[in-house]
């Protein structure tokens, strides 16, 4: 009868529920008994060959197998996922008593912001500079104002600028240091300036919006053009080999007058001409110039008895031309796998 093949099925299910060993098995076995196409629908779909008091009975017990079983299934998959997390906690498992694994001595290995950031430092230390630092978080004063950028001047607009308030920002470039060593410092200085610098910048292969800089400024009676270029020749040939040539270009910038840009002959093709330097020879690395005498004055000293002079370069960027690095993105990143190449 109609109501056996219901207690068949019911006791085929809970055989086979019992032997379910994971999730997928359970789905299976669930939707072959319980599913749309599945046998107690089937039985179900019998039930207008009965009698009105045989569906209703059928009915009945249907429901109370259908109820039976979905609660079976459902305490057979919480103990089934039980299981599985138990599993996994001990196929996990970390015992803290075993010895650590041996990290080989010499696998590490500098930045190469790092190391070129220590040839220009001791070239400049090799010509009697000491290294000077200051904030990353400045005053407008110091960053803009007292280097001859007084508010609403349009060179500021040069500078993409994160500020934290109307009077406090993080500093664009390593210059405050120059307004802070005048007003602080006994002259004459030389003094190399290394740091961090922030701009409203979006990363891509050539730009950061956190690089470093370092910072030049010599402070005397009678400094002049010759002695900047010497300088700058110096740790040039010091960084880049001594077949490297510079050049100076007139430019502008607000705290330098003469103001110039300094080029190098072209590390790669030997100042022959390549794609790297556009077929000029030449490759553009950093500014520099007289420093203005309104900063002079600006910060308390006396243009007329003090001279000085002053230049920036970007570490990344010479890090980039020195090693041939096509993304600045790779010296900030840390991979190991880059950086293992400048043991």
């Amino acid at each position: 009868m109609i109501f056996d093949e219901l207690m068949q099925i019911r006791a085929k299910a809970l055989e086979q529920l019992e032997k379910a060993a994971s999730s997928d098995e359970l789905s299976e076995l669930n939707t072959s008994v319980l599913g749309r196409g599945g046998m107690l629908t089937a039985i179900l779909r019998t039930m207008g060959k009965l009698s009105a008091e045989e569906r209703a009975e059928l009915g009945k017990r249907a429901n109370a197998v259908k109820q039976e079983l979905v609660e079976r299934f459902e305490a057979r998959r919480a103990m089934l996922a039980e299981e599985a997390e138990r599993k996994k906690i001990e196929r996990e498992a970390i015992d803290v008593t075993l010895p650590g694994k041996r990290i080989a001595a010499g696998t590490g290995a500098l930045n190469p912001l790092t190391l070129v950031y220590r040839e220009i430092r001791d070239a400049l230390i090799g010509l009697g500079f000491t290294t000077f630092e200051g904030p990353e978080v400045e005053y407008d004063e110091y960053n803009f104002t007292l280097l001859n950028l007084p508010p609403n001047h349009p060179a500021r607009d040069m500078q993409d600028t994160f500020y934290v308030n109307d009077r406090v920002l993080l500093r664009t470039h390593t210059s405050p240091c120059e307004a802070r060593a005048l007003k602080t410092l006994d002259l004459p200085v030389r003094l190399v300036i290394p740091g961090r610098v922030f701009r409203v910048d979006e990363p891509d292969a050539s730009h950061s919006p956190v690089f470093m800089q370092m910072e030049g400024l010599v402070v005397d009676r009678n400094v002049s053009l010759a002695d900047l270029k010497g300088t700058i020749d110096s740790f040039v040939k010091a960084v880049f080999g001594e077949n490297v040539e510079s050049r100076l270009r007139p430019s502008y910038f607000p705290f330098t007058e003469p103001s110039a840009e300094v080029d190098i002959s072209c590390s790669i093709c030997g100042g022959k001409g390549c794609s790297s330097c556009k077929g000029t020879g030449w490759m553009e690395i950093m500014g520099c110039g007289i420093t203005n005498p309104h900063e002079i004055e600006n910060c308390g000293k006396d243009p007329d008895e003090w001279r000085a002079f002053a230049w920036g370069v970007g570490v990344d960027r010479v890090a980039c031309l020195k090693y041939g690095i096509s993304d600045i993105r790779l010296i900030y990143e840390g991979d190991g796998r880059f950086l293992s190449q400048f043991k």
